[in-house]
C-alpha cells in the first residue's frame, strides 16, 4: 500500500481552516480535523475511492459538504496537495 504525504500546502490550509473554526467552536474544529485526517489516513486501502480531480492527475475528496481534500497517486505515494473551502477557486485561475 502506498504512503501518505501531507505537502506543506495541504498542512498549512488545514490548519489554517481549524484555527478559524476554533474561534468560534473548538470541539467543532477538532472533529473536522478528526475527520480530515481519520479519512487520509484511509486512502492508502481505497486511492482511487472518490472522484477525479478537476486538476489532471488528481483526485478530490470531499470530507464535509464545505471542505475538499486534494490528492494525487505518486507511485508509492498520495500526496495530499490541498485541503480547501469548498467555496474557494481550484483550480487557480493559470491552472488547467
Amino acid at each position: 500500500m502506498p504512503d501518505v504525504e501531507w505537502r506543506q500546502t495541504a498542512r498549512a490550509d488545514l490548519l489554517a481552516i481549524i484555527d478559524y473554526i476554533s474561534d468560534d467552536n473548538p470541539d467543532a474544529a477538532q472533529r473536522l480535523k478528526d475527520d480530515i485526517e481519520t479519512r487520509v489516513a484511509g486512502l492508502p486501502a481505497q486511492p482511487r475511492l472518490y472522484r477525479t480531480g478537476r486538476v489532471p492527475g488528481t483526485r478530490e475528496m470531499v470530507v464535509h459538504p464545505n471542505y475538499v481534500v486534494v490528492y494525487a497517486e505518486l507511485g508509492k505515494v498520495i500526496a495530499i496537495l490541498r485541503v480547501l473551502h469548498a467555496a474557494q477557486q481550484w483550480p487557480p485561475a493559470g491552472l488547467p
